[in-house]
């Protein structure tokens, strides 16, 4: 299942692509990727574990 992101761009929830898990300077989880329909940078933070 591919994860989905908020675009500011398209201003609509779409896919990512190239999706990797990352940490926040904080150390919540986060994915960082790109939009799936204009290659714009996406970021959604996930819960904490």
């Amino acid at each position: 299942m591919a994860e989905k992101a908020y675009c500011v761009k398209c201003k609509a929830k779409v896919d990512m692509k190239d999706a990797k898990q990352v940490k926040m300077k904080n150390g919540r989880p986060a994915m960082k990727g790109t939009c799936s329909k204009c290659s714009t940078g996406v970021y959604k933070i996930l819960p904490k574990k």
